[in-house]
């Protein structure tokens, strides 16, 4: 019986190491040879399209200046802005990619940087999906379905039994997470034609909430909305937690090529900073960018900040600090500046959080009603000054 259990025992191992050194053969194969790799993943039948040969929107400044094909930010970004900035730039929140096909079903392929991928308040849809949408019979974006992580690697048939007839489509990238590849598989008999990234983005700069916290899918932050809503490129550079009018990242907002900016780093900062970083950073794009419009947005009010005396001061005073900054700009001559108020922008019966202070669903939703008559009339009149 001791015999046959050691046999037994033994044969296990040695199953074991089999499949590890297999494991490694076959990883160590696609770092020799990627053509090898390919061909390997090309045996479920599908033709795949790997996204970087032909890009996503959401990425800024040079092709070749870039650690990670999918960081928001370039390489030099690194050791200008803080670490956590860094960071977090890696994130691939505000990225999209566009595509048409005439496939009946839509598969992804895709690694993620983290294997972290939900939080206590936001789902693996958002912090680590990929969001499908598509163009309708009238040219409006609507929804089609989300990936459900639950591994790093995910190679998963997103969606089938589609309409048929070719289609434009879009895939939002995970809002909380990185991606370090990512291809879109079909039938081999269908039509896939990739479409590059747009120009003139609007880009936002902002804290958590425009990073994309808390919503349930990545094509549910407002950032994305408005997009939609508007059909034109976004860029989101939102920190959680940081962000803070920093010059350093100024340096970078001014390189972009943008049809507007959106400032709303309030969350993430008291009266004093803003009185202190409000006026410098805008005369600072102003002066780089001296015709785009310039939008700053006042930070919402937590959701139970009715009944947190503390936390009520906290945006009364926020709000008044911003005021004072885009006055004193408009006293300094400074044109194309827009402003919108915080108080409803999540709307005013407390439903539109998460946990008081981040964005549910319909905290975006209504942030981008807020938002969008406010950018509408920054897009179209973009030499006048108006306060909403």
């Amino acid at each position: 019986m001791i015999r046959i259990l050691t046999i037994t025992l033994w044969v296990s191992l040695l199953c074991l190491a089999t499949a590890e050194a297999q494991d490694k053969t076959s990883s160590a194969i696609g770092k020799l040879d990627p053509e090898m790799s390919e061909r390997k993943r090309a045996d479920d039948g599908l033709a795949w399209f790997d996204v970087t040969t032909w890009g996503t929107e959401g990425r800024i400044l040079p092709e070749q200046d870039r650690k990670r094909w999918y960081d928001r930010f370039p390489g030099s970004a690194e050791g200008a802005v803080t670490k956590s900035v860094w960071n977090l730039s890696r994130h691939s929140a505000g990225m999209m990619v566009r595509f048409k096909t005439d496939a009946t079903s839509i598969h992804v392929h895709y690694k993620l940087l983290s294997a972290n991928l939900a939080m206590s308040h936001m789902p693996a849809t958002g912090v680590s999906g990929v969001d499908l949408y598509a163009r309708d019979g009238d040219g409006r974006w609507r929804w089609v379905q989300v990936t459900r992580p639950s591994t790093q690697e995910v190679k998963v048939q997103l969606v089938s039994g589609l309409r048929p007839g070719l289609r434009e489509y879009a895939a939002y990238l995970p809002l909380y997470n990185g991606v370090e590849f990512l291809s879109i598989g079909v039938d081999p008999k269908s039509k896939f034609e990739t479409l590059k990234p747009r120009k003139k983005p609007i880009v936002f700069y902002g804290t958590s909430i425009t990073h994309g916290a808390c919503a349930s899918r990545p094509g549910m932050v407002h950032t994305a909305i408005l997009g939609r809503r508007f059909d034109c490129p976004v860029v989101n550079l939102g920190f959680s937690g940081n962000g803070k009018m920093d010059r350093e990242v100024g340096d970078f907002l001014v390189q972009i090529d943008a049809s507007v900016y959106v400032i709303d780093c309030l969350p993430n900062m008291n009266a004093k900073m803003v009185s202190e970083k409000c006026v410098p950073l805008v005369k600072q794009i102003r002066a780089a960018k001296p015709d785009t419009p310039i939008v700053l947005v006042e930070d919402r009010r937590n959701t139970n900040s009715w009944i947190l005396p503390s936390r009520d001061a906290h945006h009364t005073a926020n709000h008044q600090s911003l005021q004072a900054a885009f006055d004193q700009l408009k006293a300094d001559s400074v044109e194309g500046l827009y402003y919108i108020h915080g108080d409803h922008l999540y709307g005013d019966d407390g439903e539109g959080a998460t946990d008081g202070s981040h964005a549910n669903d319909l905290g975006f939703m209504r942030q981008a009603d807020a938002f969008e008559p406010v950018l509408r009339k920054a897009l179209q009149l973009e030499s006048t000054s108006v306060a909403e």
